[in-house]
């Protein structure tokens, strides 16, 4: 049975993914063994087969933690006993943060996502779907009762906001002249001033 943890208490699928994302950042998903991820993790194959049935299962699970952060704090702001305007803000403005917080995360599965299995590529697709629905929710909600224009389909609204922060890995640098919460405001305002009746 593989150790749970090494010396310092980490756990051992938390080292695998951490040296699994660095390598996947670093050199891409199909250029990176699982020999080369077992010895950045410092552990065996044996030990990452226990936690993870392939590489294709890390992959996925890169972006899977990402996006259940995600979700849990989308159902939080939804829920929220606030004006939908304000709920709507703080859900466009957290996924702009969470994904800077994790970008290496977000720029491997836009450039990986093609190779994951049928099966896993469906899973996501599903996962990203429900949340990208729960999104969606917060403007329908604001434009039937009339604090939202309808102009614009909450469907486009919720392209073009994903849309924006999809790109984030392409221009985002942690040494540029925004902060993540500064760049999660402009965005949220942008997409707000854009609902506006």
């Amino acid at each position: 049975m593989p150790r749970t943890t090494d010396g310092d208490g980490t756990p051992v699928p938390q080292r695998l993914l951490a040296a699994a994302t660095r390598l996947f950042a670093e050199q891409g998903y199909d250029r990176t063994s699982v020999q080369e991820i077992v010895e950045a993790a410092g552990v065996t194959k044996g030990a990452l087969y226990h936690y993870f049935g392939s590489k294709d299962d890390l992959l996925h699970e890169v972006y899977a933690r990402v996006l259940r952060v995600q979700q849990e704090r989308l159902d939080a702001f939804a829920n929220a006993d606030a004006p939908v305007e304000e709920r709507l803000r703080r859900a466009a403005a957290d996924v702009v943060v969470t994904t800077i917080e994790n970008l290496d995360d977000a720029m491997i599965f836009f450039r990986s996502m093609h190779h994951l299995s049928p099966e896993k590529n469906k899973q996501v697709r599903a996962e990203r779907r429900r949340y990208h629905e729960r999104f969606r929710a917060l403007i329908e909600e604001g434009q039937e009762t009339g604090v939202f224009s309808p102009a614009t389909s909450a469907d486009l609204v919720v392209d073009y906001h994903f849309g924006s922060i999809h790109h984030l890995s392409t221009w985002y640098s942690p040494e540029g002249p925004l902060t993540p919460t500064e760049v999660a405001a402009q965005l949220a305002d942008l997409l707000l001033r854009a609902l506006r009746p």
